[in-house]
């Protein structure tokens, strides 16, 4: 993981205003992970990241399309691949992600969760660029964000907390004030470097790496989660985890 400079590790300590019980989080803003949070864009990634890795002689193209989920592209490319040109397989992934979109679809919960949280106190934060999420969104049928921080808008990508804190502070808060849902380890670890509260969804990998990475909360998908706006002007939102 990145090492964090001086001002990120100050707000990563920061005194947590966001309060945690059991199953509910006082809050300011919630930050989400696009794909496999608010939409399933599996079978899409899975084509085309095995495309590429067969094009580069990778013997296990399934391998590949877990490491690079979660991370920008360019970042998994860098990793995989240091003495290509990166900038030239990135902009030929997301041409071939851009056209792919057979199959991308909301995931359960999410059209209902989004609708119950006030436009200006939710924000998505994906690895896409912002030309592959935007086409995602409207894929999926989404209302579009408000706020969004994409690979397009950051210099270090998750696993760093950069994205989050960006997104924390769009809202007009700090990290330490939002909750994040994600579902990839890379995003969680940057979820808890910005000093946010995840929950995170197992749409993508296993309890146990999941917890390894720093959930709080794990649920199956945003069904399980609900929210209470408060009353208009209410700075504070109450997350709450749906029990059976």
């Amino acid at each position: 993981m990145a090492t964090l400079g001086l001002w990120e590790k100050k707000f990563a300590n920061y005194s947590y205003t966001v309060e945690m019980k059991m199953n509910e989080i006082r809050c300011r803003g919630v930050l989400f992970d696009l794909d496999g949070v608010l939409v399933d864009s599996t079978p899409a990634v899975a084509r085309v990241w095995a495309w590429w890795a067969r094009q580069h002689g990778f013997h296990n193209p399934d391998e590949i399309v877990r490491l690079a989920h979660g991370k920008p592209s360019i970042a998994s490319i860098r990793e995989l691949l240091p003495h290509a040109d990166h900038d030239a397989e990135s902009r030929e992934v997301e041409r071939r992600e851009i056209e792919d979109t057979d199959g991308v679809i909301p995931l359960p919960g999410t059209l209902e969760l989004l609708q119950a949280i006030p436009r200006d106190k939710w924000a998505i934060v994906t690895s896409c660029t912002r030309r592959l999420a935007d086409v995602r969104i409207a894929a999926a049928g989404l209302p579009k964000p408000k706020f969004m921080v994409t690979s397009t808008d950051i210099t270090n990508g998750k696993p760093h907390p950069e994205p989050y804190l960006k997104g924390a502070q769009i809202l007009g808060a700090t990290g330490a004030e939002c909750v994040v849902i994600e579902d990839a380890p890379a995003g969680i670890r940057a979820g808890k470097a910005a000093g946010a509260h995840v929950v995170a969804l197992r749409t993508t990998a296993g309890d146990a790496e999941l917890r390894e990475a720093g959930a709080d909360w794990i649920v199956q998908d945003c069904a399980e989660l609900s929210v209470d706006p408060g009353k208009d002007g209410e700075e504070f939102l109450l997350l709450r985890r749906r029990t059976k």
